[in-house]
């Protein structure tokens, strides 16, 4: 069998890459990987260039983007395998690399890394400055000082093109907030948050990259800080350890924060998924950043998309023990429901970022009874044939070990997947046209006036 690289069966099908990679995931074509390159058969390349557009298609919808490629069973942030980045980099450093192509300030350190698994820590999180220059010890301070947080989850400080909420946004984003019911989920307050905060901004309209990055900055930092508090503050710190007591009211351990840290990572983009080709839409129209996340947030909750961690968290929540793993299983089966965290439209033979985290998760918290749920529940659904489990599952897992709040789950993919949103606005931004689908008509013949 011979194998031909991607530029060629592109060039051979007389089609763009992103067509053949759209093939791919709709199974018209397998591929391969060769190293970090994907190979293509010769003869089922030659036979789809013979045959012409897969017949009973819908026409792709293709748009050109360097953000993320979508591998066999993992994204590639600009090139960077996301599961490396996820052992290697603080959330803040992916997010700079998905905006600007290089992970900025935030510099991971892989001698920390110890028995395989990642305890890296940032500039933010070492009390000791260990590995950090003169200026970088010098910015954290400032960071630090800058960072401390009102029990209503104001800022007092700001420091300028730092990982910090402007003061008076975040208090009008806290107050905007104390009419709601208490036990509105997460997800919900982040769009209400997303709201004030940007209407709070007077910048919000300046879409060159520089600005739109440095919004992302404030918007992700305000997006934590004005969350309500469930644990004791965390003042200082990263975005992580920012998120983790408006989660969770639980004393946080090193390694479950660098779960959740992790689990940022992996979720910090996905190529297309729907709630990004939504925020893509909104962006080609010049809707400035926060609209773009706002809209990027009223499709992500849906239940096929970021709110399938709250159907997960929810099943786990009924397997009490292990042993009723069968038939809460079952139980979903025989009504014909989709398991929630289970299965993926890219990903056919498994989600790699879901074995990651839970892997995290359970090495961070071994023996703990909800990882024997979630491992009774795979080894449930591996019994029965089903999908492979995927990042939801491994998300639901992560909040129930930490005891976080219902509904935590969207809440950290949402927040996380603002850093792709807004680098795929500005790719859209810079390109200066308006995204326009077509609809192929099925309704009655248009009635002509005589």
């Amino acid at each position: 069998m011979d194998w031909i690289d991607a530029a060629t069966a592109a060039d051979r099908l007389g089609v763009k890459p992103a067509t053949l990679y759209a093939y791919v995931s709709r199974g018209v074509l397998k591929r391969r990987h060769d190293g970090r390159r994907s190979m293509f058969d010769a003869a089922e390349i030659e036979q789809l260039a013979r045959r012409g557009r897969p017949r009973g298609q819908p026409p792709e919808l293709v748009i050109e983007s360097s953000v993320t490629a979508l591998g066999l069973d993992r994204p590639y942030y600009r090139g960077h395998d996301a599961l490396t980045l996820a052992r290697t980099h603080p959330f803040e450093s992916v997010a700079e690399l998905l905006w600007t192509g290089s992970p900025g300030m935030w510099p991971a350190d892989p001698s920390a890394s110890q028995g395989g698994r990642d305890t890296t820590r940032h500039e933010a999180a070492d009390p000791g400055g260990r590995g950090l220059s003169r200026r970088e010890e010098a910015d954290r301070g400032r960071a630090a000082r800058a960072a401390e947080v009102d029990r209503g989850g104001a800022s007092r400080g700001v420091e300028p093109g730092g990982w910090a909420g402007e003061v008076g946004a975040l208090r009008a984003a806290v107050a905007a907030q104390r009419g709601l019911p208490a036990e509105l989920l997460p997800l919900d307050r982040l769009q209400v948050i997303v709201t004030v905060l940007g209407a709070s901004d007077s910048l919000r309209h300046q879409l060159d990259p520089v600005s739109v990055a440095a919004t992302g900055r404030r918007l992700i930092s305000g997006l934590v800080d004005a969350l309500p508090l469930v644990g004791a503050e965390s003042a200082t710190g990263s975005i992580a350890e920012r998120l983790w007591p408006r989660l969770t009211g639980r004393e946080p351990t090193p390694a479950l924060v660098d779960a959740l840290r992790a689990a940022m990572v992996l979720l910090a983009d996905h190529e297309l998924a729907a709630s990004t080709l939504a925020a893509r839409v909104a962006a080609s129209a010049k809707a400035d950043p926060y609209a773009v996340v706002l809209t990027g947030l009223g499709v992500l909750g849906g239940p096929l998309h970021g709110g399938a961690s709250y159907g997960a968290e929810r099943m786990l929540a009924e397997i009490t023990d292990p042993g009723l793993a069968p038939r809460v299983i079952g139980e979903r089966v025989r009504r014909g429901e989709r398991i929630p965290g289970f299965g993926h439209s890219v990903y056919n033979n498994g989600d790699a970022r879901g074995a990651a985290l839970l892997d995290l998760v359970e090495s961070a918290a071994p023996g703990h009874d909800r990882v024997a749920a979630a491992r009774a529940v795979l080894s449930e659904t591996r019994r029965r044939r089903l999908p492979e489990h995927n990042i939801d599952m491994a998300l639901a897992t992560l909040a129930a070990v930490a005891g976080m709040v219902s509904g935590a789950g969207e809440a950290v993919f949402a927040i996380a997947r603002t850093a792709g949103w807004l680098a795929h606005a500005m790719e859209e931004y810079s390109k200066g046209t308006l995204l326009r689908l077509r609809a192929s008509y099925t309704g009655p013949p248009p009635i002509h006036a005589t």
